[in-house]
């Protein structure tokens, strides 16, 4: 996916709800019915595919990794997040 594909849902407050397959062969960012699907390399572990899977976000929506806030599903595989 290329930088700022999902820019148009970069709207301050907006929040995404997304399912996550961490060890996954290659990061990718997908969306089908209505559900966001990241798929990172990293391990579940220390919260590393939780970092990955934030960065994939920012760089799909064109911001800032740290303007993204989990606010639920730290140690799940589905995640809240919300741009700040």
């Amino acid at each position: 996916m290329q930088k700022g594909e999902w820019a148009e849902r970069a709207v301050l407050g907006a929040e995404f709800a997304v399912k996550v397959t961490p060890r996954a062969r290659r990061t990718a960012v997908s969306e089908a019915g209505g559900v966001i699907r990241i798929s990172v390399t990293a391990a579940p572990e220390d919260g590393k595919a939780t970092a990955a899977v934030a960065e994939a976000l920012a760089h799909a929506l064109g911001v800032a990794k740290s303007r993204l806030v989990l606010l639920r599903g730290a140690t799940s595989r589905e995640k809240l997040f919300r741009l700040e």
